[in-house]
């Protein structure tokens, strides 16, 4: 059964270790860029703090997570800023079971409203994966990124 892990130092090095498919580096971040950025949050329309995880099939790391949390922000108080799976681990459910984890913690947080994420337009895996849950795409982007939110409540 899958978990996530908060990233801590017993476990950040093998996190960073985890790559994605040659053609999908221009997708997301790297994990050691993530760790490094979660230390210090993001200040975008308020200042938002950074949750890295490693997400893991009994104790072999598979995939990574983070998300950010602004609960004040006035629209969205939660976003998505990473889900990769390394490239040896996709197609086994993983990136669905993290976003089942992170709207887990969302729904437990009744100040969150609702929750973006944004990627890449050609993206269209990610495209999918997120409207399976119900992300819709308002029609805005954030820089070159695509936006799409999820209302809660």
């Amino acid at each position: 059964m899958p978990e996530i892990r908060p990233v801590v130092k017993a476990n950040w090095r093998a996190l960073i270790k985890l790559d994605v498919a040659e053609e999908q580096k221009n997708f997301v971040a790297s994990n050691l860029y993530s760790i490094a950025e979660a230390q210090f949050g993001f200040d975008f329309e308020g200042h938002w703090d950074y949750y890295p995880f490693g997400i893991y099939d009994g104790d072999t790391p598979v995939g990574f997570l983070m998300y950010g949390l602004n609960l004040a922000h006035p629209s969205r108080q939660a976003f998505i800023t990473r889900l990769m799976v390394d490239r040896n681990f996709q197609g086994k459910g993983y990136g669905k079971f993290a976003m089942q984890k992170m709207l887990e913690i969302f729904r437990a947080e009744e100040k969150v409203q609702e929750i973006g994420i944004s990627y890449e337009p050609e993206n269209e895996v990610a495209r999918k994966l997120y409207a399976s849950f119900g992300f819709v795409e308002p029609g805005q982007m954030i820089g070159d990124e695509v936006l799409a939110v999820l209302k809660l409540r």
